[in-house]
């Protein structure tokens, strides 16, 4: 998977802006059986990374001009798009008694890590967005036994647009030369690769939890 980023702001050199940006690559477990282990480590990866931020923000010393650290968000989620792990990513929050979590008592431990006041909910402060829909790449794991979207880059939406995307490979091309899953002697991997340019507009000023402030 790869993202290339490239800033959007004034050209004039005696306006010049630092920007530090974060990339995290996670592979997340891979059984479909246990699709709350699935949502638990996701929820878990964005408290430590909510952490990493709020510290690296401290340490550039945001009040010297420097933005806030951006996410870039990337890798093997084992999860497809109507997962409750890409609803926590895309929609900011879960609800404690979504189906993912199998009615396992979970509750009094996930709230540790959620920085939500609401009993009923577990939620987030980052606003990201998948680079790649369904209508874009159908899927990014192909086998045998499965073909969905499992990968996924996911970008800060207030601060970065998408501009360009690699597609996925022709349906016409994996039919003629008869491919039927993969890893296959013309494509080494059974996961298709991601690539998106995205445009980074100038970010606004840091909240109090760390977080970039969204736009006005």
């Amino acid at each position: 998977m790869i993202a290339s980023v490239f800033y959007s702001g004034p050209r004039d050199c005696t306006s010049l802006t630092e920007q530090a940006i974060l990339v995290c690559t996670a592979h997340i477990h891979w059984d479909p059986e246990f699709c709350d282990v699935k949502l638990i480590q996701v929820m878990m990866l964005s408290h430590a990374l909510k952490g990493v931020l709020e510290d690296a923000s401290h340490h550039l010393r945001p009040n010297s001009g420097i933005n806030p650290v951006q996410l870039l968000l990337c890798g093997d989620f084992n999860s497809l798009p109507d997962s409750g792990v890409i609803e926590f990513l895309t929609s900011g929050r879960v609800l404690s008694d979504h189906q993912d979590f199998k009615e396992l008592p979970y509750k009094s431990v996930l709230q540790k890590i959620s920085g939500c006041d609401k009993p009923n909910e577990f939620t987030h402060s980052f606003k990201l967005a998948s680079a790649y829909t369904e209508d874009i790449m159908p899927y990014t794991n192909y086998t045998f036994h499965f073909k969905g979207i499992i990968d996924y880059i996911f970008y800060p939406k207030q601060t970065m647009t998408p501009l360009g995307l690699l597609g996925p490979l022709a349906a016409d091309w994996l039919k003629e030369n008869k491919v039927i899953g993969c890893p296959h002697p013309h494509i080494p991997s059974d996961h298709f690769p991601l690539l998106v340019e995205l445009e980074m507009t100038p970010a606004l000023p840091l909240q109090s939890n760390g977080i970039v402030a969204p736009r006005r």
